[in-house]
């Protein structure tokens, strides 16, 4: 379908044929003797101004026999045809549009006309000499062929759709002959070597082009001789094979050849040999059921036999299935066992192995603080009894005095730096004893009406867990919450993350974080209706990438729970609230 104009200007869809080239010829206002040559596309897509883009010119302007001399402002400056898609210059000459592009592709352009320099933004496309021009008389693009039409330039294309004197190809795909549209009646019928046409002998309907092979290979109804040549000369092609059967010449075995005759001959010869060689037909065929008759005997005590021992063997089978099936399950129980041993037995040897570690740093430390406390006593000591006896003393005492204090003071600071030590030991220690590694964390968060009054007054926003990981080797991971909601859910709703922390072994993981992540407020009454969301994580999110800084930009739920829900039920027992993060570990690797 096109776009095209009717007469009162509306714009209309237009289905346009292919077009034959050789029966478009170029039109222009000159007598038909004295027109070009030019090709029309076929079939394009609409163009600007709603004009088919089949319909006008390939390049430069309209070739259409006019019936009347166009006038000269119709006609290009360029091309000195009659316009086609006419633009204006700022100078106010004309040209095709395919004109005009043609001298603007050209270093410093200039109008052929007065030689003024052209731009490309001052020029613009003249619509009302556009339509005048589409309005202008023209004979049939098919006028060659005998069509004496005139009709305007806009119309041609309806016209053409119509015209019996236009070239359009055979409606039948195989066929690549082209004809007037008046013509295709009488081609089908007579000319087309691809109509359809039926076998006279088994009436099939085919095309013209596939009856001769029809008959030499496959028609059922075509007449052939007999190959053995015998007294029928013509017969069905689907009766041949069963004349093949009868034909008097054909060549056959002796139907006894089963049983050990091995005359072969002439199917009109196999009666005669039939009734003379009968009785020793008859004595082959009383062998032949003798011998099955001992094989018969044979068998029969053979299955006998076996049939003996089958009730043993079937007995002794289902037996051996039963004790089969129960060493399975009993292996498949041992493998589970087996393998939660292990990972508890790994699991408890790794974090055991830490905790040592950490408690022979943690008793080195106490032992100095101790030695470092009791050196500090005696000084002290030393130096509360130097002050007694020295009151009345003379110098020495006090440069004495004076190089204790130094080394008091010196005693205090490394005491301080110790304590500072021992602190984050035990911070250490105390995260150490609560970290999960099994992708589980159980977040405990007391002082919850506290908290969530620091919340809202924006004292402390959010609050971190501590870290829990995939496995000793895995993801280090945590979890952050707004008590009183964060975007979207500030104010109304408890807002719950997940956080992706920079860890230990990340070099050797997997990366983007893809494992699924369930979060869930606990229900701590009888009822246990936990609150739980889950998510897959996005392999294109940065919250999910391998970590740069100490942990990523935390994903979750900023509308995980209303205030009003959490606060009304059992969620909340003793001013303390539990949250459940839980990590899919089931298809990470093994590192």
């Amino acid at each position: 379908m096109s776009a095209g104009r009717s007469a009162d200007g509306r714009e209309v869809q237009i289905p346009l044929q292919q077009v034959a080239p050789s029966l478009i010829s170029p039109l222009s206002a000159a007598p038909p003797s004295h027109r070009q040559t030019n090709l029309w596309p076929p079939s394009e897509p609409v163009g600007q101004q709603g004009v088919p883009a089949g319909f006008l010119p390939i390049h430069g302007g309209f070739r259409d026999h006019f019936v009347e001399t166009p006038e000269a402002k119709y006609c290009c400056e360029a091309c000195r045809l009659v316009l086609c898609q006419p633009r204006q210059t700022e100078c106010g000459h004309r040209f095709c549009q395919s004109c005009i592009s043609d001298i603007l592709s050209h270093p410093n352009p200039v109008c052929p006309a007065d030689m003024e320099p052209l731009f490309r933004d001052k020029i613009f496309r003249d619509v009302c000499c556009h339509r005048e021009i589409m309005a202008l008389k023209v004979y049939c693009r098919s006028e060659a062929n005998g069509c004496q039409e005139q009709i305007s330039l806009q119309q041609i294309p309806d016209h053409l759709n119509v015209c019996p004197f236009f070239e359009v190809p055979c409606p039948l795909g195989k066929c690549k002959e082209r004809m007037m549209r008046k013509e295709i009646p009488d081609h089908l019928s007579w000319k087309c070597k691809h109509r359809e046409t039926t076998c006279e002998f088994c009436n099939t309907k085919m095309p013209l082009t596939d009856l001769q092979k029809h008959k030499e290979t496959v028609c059922p109804a075509f007449p052939v001789t007999c190959p053995n040549h015998c007294s029928f000369t013509s017969l069905p092609r689907s009766e041949l094979s069963s004349h093949q059967h009868d034909c008097p010449k054909a060549q056959v075995s002796c139907q006894f050849h089963r049983y050990g005759c091995t005359f072969k001959g002439l199917n009109q010869d196999m009666r005669q040999h039939e009734s003379t060689f009968a009785a020793e037909h008859l004595k082959m065929m009383a062998n032949r059921n003798l011998s099955l008759e001992n094989k018969v005997e044979d068998v029969k005590g053979e299955l006998m036999e076996r049939y003996k021992v089958l009730p043993a063997l079937s007995s002794r089978l289902s037996e051996l299935e039963n004790q089969n099936e129960e060493l399975r399950e009993k292996n498949r129980q041992m493998e589970q066992k087996l393998a939660t041993m292990q990972k508890l037995m790994s699991s408890h040897s790794e974090k055991l192995l830490e905790v040592e570690l950490e408690l022979c740093s943690l008793r080195l430390l106490r032992d100095e603080v101790e030695s470092l406390r009791g050196t500090l006593e005696g000084v002290r000591t030393r130096l509360a009894a130097l002050e007694q006896g020295g009151r009345g003393g003379s110098g020495a005492t006090t440069h004495t005095l004076a190089s204790l204090e130094a080394q008091l003071n010196r005693h205090d600071d490394m005491l301080s730096v110790h304590e500072v030590r021992l602190a984050d030991m035990d911070l250490r220690f105390q995260v150490l004893e609560t970290a999960s590694y099994n992708g589980t964390l159980i977040w405990k968060i007391r002082d919850y009406k506290r908290r969530k009054q620091e919340a809202v007054a924006a004292k402390t926003l959010s609050l971190y867990s501590q870290p829990f990981y995939t496995g000793y080797f895995g993801y280090k991971m945590c979890a952050r919450v707004y008590l009183n909601g964060d975007g979207m859910g500030k104010g109304t709703h408890l807002s719950l993350f997940f956080v992706v922390m920079r860890g230990e072994y990340d070099a050797l993981l997997p990366w983007p974080f893809k494992q699924k992540v369930t979060l869930m407020l606990m229900d701590q009454g009888p009822s246990r209706k936990h609150l739980g969301d889950a998510f897959k994580p996005d392999p294109n999110s940065s919250s999910f990438r391998r970590p740069v800084a100490e942990m990523n930009i935390a994903s979750g739920c900023p509308l995980f729970v209303s205030q009003s829900v959490l606060e009304a039920g059992s969620y909340i027992k003793d001013d303390t609230i539990f949250i459940k993060v839980t990590v899919d570990t089931s298809d990470l690797p093994e590192l």
